[in-house]
């Protein structure tokens, strides 16, 4: 499917019956991420499963895709849907833009899972550090997304996902480079949501690898607690829909039918 929002083309897959189900990938990735666990949850929930800006086979926006727009482009597909409530499972920056839509449209989450994920803004070292990003894939994109999804697995498993990273590295090196940095720059500045997160009353889990080298076990097990959302680790790195396929996709499952939180 195909929504032409703001002139520039967003896609997204629809599968399955149930309640709405919005799955939202991360970085250098795109909704075919979910493709191993869509046969199971598609019996379960209605999928809508999105290309973000700048990945898979979504258009290109301008300079910055601020977390804020990705949102502004799931609200206009759920319109598209006729779809009022979903409930919504980010990967990373997925996540990110997850909590931007929940800003924006509380009445309509059924509840929220961050998968690899933080409701924290970056830190310094983090934004200097997407600087730096930005400027290597200006100079050297192949070598980029390489490193860059590679450093997604735990490096006990990376050969184990061998052929899956080369797929990931395939796909990725077909997004534009603009694209790519629009999407660093817009995860740079985004807001910190912490605050946000505490303050919704529905359903809320944060799943993370224990190994995960970019959203920290030690940190994020603080950040469920002052939110209170419930923490689920499992063993693997940043990639727990891969690495621990089968635990992320009973916790999914085991989301509540119908919201029962008042604002």
């Amino acid at each position: 499917m195909i929504i032409n929002f703001r002139g520039t083309q967003i896609h997204y897959n629809v599968e399955g019956k149930g309640d709405a189900l919005v799955l939202l990938h991360g970085f250098l990735e795109s909704s075919t991420m979910w493709n191993s666990l869509m046969p199971v949850l598609s019996k379960r929930f209605k999928i809508i499963a999105v290309d973000l800006p700048g990945h898979g086979k979504s258009g290109v926006f301008g300079d910055i895709h601020s977390m804020q727009l990705m949102a502004d482009c799931i609200l206009e597909i759920l319109r598209t849907e006729d779809v009022k409530n979903a409930h919504f499972v980010g990967h990373s920056m997925g996540g990110y833009v997850a909590l931007a839509y929940l800003k924006n449209n509380l009445e309509q989450v059924t509840s929220i899972t961050l998968l690899n994920s933080t409701p924290s803004e970056d830190s310094i070292s983090r934004k200097k550090n997407r600087e730096r990003a930005v400027q290597l894939i200006k100079k050297y994109p192949q070598a980029f997304i390489s490193m860059g999804v590679t450093n997604l697995f735990a490096n006990e498993k990376a050969s184990i996902y061998e052929e899956t990273i080369k797929a990931m590295k395939a796909e990725a090196n077909t997004y534009p480079i603009d694209g790519i940095i629009a999407n660093i720059k817009g995860m740079k500045t985004r807001e910190d949501t912490r605050e946000l997160l505490r303050n919704y009353k529905g359903q809320k889990n944060i799943i993370t690898g224990k190994e995960d080298p970019i959203v920290l076990f030690n940190e994020i097990k603080n950040i469920a607690k002052v939110t209170d959302s419930k923490l689920y680790s499992l063993s693997g790195g940043h990639m727990s829909h891969i690495e621990a396929k089968n635990e992320v996709l009973d916790i999914i499952l085991r989301l509540e039918a119908h919201s029962s939180h008042v604002q």
